[in-house]
């Protein structure tokens, strides 16, 4: 029977049976989230599960992910509510409480706390119910005093147990005072907070084997709180402590089509477009070096015997860092190609290291070696000639340095190799502090790259060939007495 063939009675009732349908879809959300098949399957969003597989090994997790993948809603509003109600999906391996919770859902400000975790939540002030947790398990909602209207405090969920799970709507803006006191068993953070705020609520969840649930594109570059789980702007997972990071991007999200990812890109600025489309911190006003990583790094290849090559040297007891670069002078391209990283050593140590890229290749060296001790107080400079190091001083004038090397960097003048993973590590993070000074902290071949443009350039040389052996047949010295080939 189709719909223009029933009767008038017929057709209210086949109304009525559908806007229940769709009233108990829209009060139960997130039964609609991950299904088994289909193109939104949660077998689609693998890094979304691996967000809520590591709860069970992990208790600080990061999703650090580009724009518009659904790490608020899909990830951190999602685990939240399956924690306040404790009705967890069959296929769930993750964290699990078996009573009910204490909780917060944070937010940058009041409005952002109320118009993006609230929302994904409970829903629209006046459809409360229609968010992630289910109405039939909101027993009740508390106002927030004063500040942004229709903001709620707190609501109050009944657990699958019988007991009732309480989250508490908070804002970074509220300040970190306002974060001490309670325990908590779930902390979602979503968007990045304050690294004093983010230690605060570590304290909250310390006793309660509580969890915090981090979500945020890395907007504000390589802060203190990115650093905490990217310690070298990079992803440093210890399979031994609390810490994960989740990165996710565009092509992370199939809801995502390509002619939404393409207009999206080209909308963004180009600063910002590692953050939004890949979740990689954005190179903020701080960054020391504001490039792609992707448009500075090449595969690593085989150096032409005919270019000519350098090294940089920066020294010291706790951190001693080399790096070799090449130059192809037809194309006015230098390459950074080799690294020497290593602490808490002696010069001859270093020396052979150093040597082993090639005893014939020149070095320029940080002048301040010279007044500087390393364990001993040894003139270092010193030391390292006697060792046999063809080192020459470099000019250690900070600012041109720094702008010597940003010029090759930003007209493609300056490749480095895809493995030199500590020269990476360091690039990323170096940056000036909000006096504009530069963060001396894990640049030790950032100096280097100064040393090798400002003075390297000009006293790289290319391999000498083989000094020929005058004892053997077919020397000079060989024909005059009478040798031929």
């Amino acid at each position: 029977m189709t719909y223009s063939g029933l009767s008038k009675e017929e057709k209210i009732e086949y109304i009525e049976l559908r806007e229940e349908k769709d009233r108990r879809v829209s009060e139960n959300k997130i039964a609609t989230f991950y299904p088994e098949e289909g193109p939104l399957s949660r077998h689609n969003y693998p890094k979304h599960m691996k967000f809520f597989e590591a709860g069970a090994e992990f208790s600080e997790r990061a999703m650090i992910a580009a724009n518009r993948i659904g790490k608020t809603e899909g990830v951190g509003c999602y685990e939240l509510s399956v924690h306040l109600t404790g009705e967890y999906p069959g296929w769930w391996i993750g964290k699990r409480f078996d009573h009910p919770i204490m909780s917060w859902g944070c937010g940058t400000t009041a409005t952002t706390a109320r118009d993006i975790v609230q929302l994904k939540l409970l829903g629209p002030k006046e459809a409360i119910g229609t968010g992630l947790i289910p109405k039939k398990n909101i027993l009740k909602t508390t106002p927030k005093a004063g500040g942004v209207p229709e903001s709620i405090d707190t609501v109050f969920v009944r657990h699958i147990s019988g007991g009732v799970s309480k989250c508490k709507i908070k804002a970074y803006a509220e300040g970190r005072k306002s974060f001490e006191g309670t325990e908590q068993h779930i902390i979602l953070l979503d968007e990045e907070c304050p690294l004093l705020i983010y230690t605060e609520c570590i304290t909250r969840t310390m006793t309660t084997e509580g969890h915090i649930l981090f979500t945020f594109t890395p907007l504000e570059g390589l802060s203190e709180t990115v650093l905490e789980f990217m310690p070298k702007g990079k992803i440093q997972d210890d399979p031994k402590g609390s810490k994960i990071v989740i990165m996710a991007s565009w092509d992370d999200a199939p809801h995502l089509t390509e002619k939404q990812k393409k207009k999206l890109y080209d909308s963004l600025p180009v600063y910002q477009r590692e953050a939004r489309s890949k979740g990689i911190p954005q190179l903020g006003s701080g960054a020391i070096y504001p490039v792609l990583e992707s448009d500075i790094t090449v595969k690593d290849f085989m150096i032409p015997e005919h270019w000519p090559r350098v090294y940089g040297l920066d020294v010291g007891w706790n951190r001693t860092a080399a790096l070799w670069g090449a130059v192809d002078r037809e194309n006015d391209i230098v390459y950074l190609y080799s690294e020497y990283y290593k602490g808490k050593a002696e010069p001859v140590i270093h020396t052979t290291g150093i040597m082993a890229r090639g005893e014939w290749i020149p070095g320029t060296i940080d002048p301040a070696a010279r007044g500087r001790g390393q364990k001993d107080g040894a003139q270092l400079f010193q030391d390292y000639l006697d060792l046999g190091l063809n080192l020459t001083e470099a000019i250690n004038a900070v600012e041109s340095g720094i702008h010597n090397v940003w010029l090759r960097l930003s007209t493609g003048r300056l490749k480095v190799f895809k493995s030199l993973q500590n020269w990476l590590a360091e690039w990323r993070i170096y940056r000036r502090d909000e006096k504009g000074h530069i963060v001396k902290a894990n640049d030790h071949l950032m100096d280097g790259t100064k040393y090798l443009i400002s003075t390297g350039l000009d006293i790289a040389i290319t391999k000498p060939a083989p000094k020929q052996d005058m004892s053997m047949p077919g020397s000079s010295s060989d024909i005059k007495s009478g040798w031929a080939r």
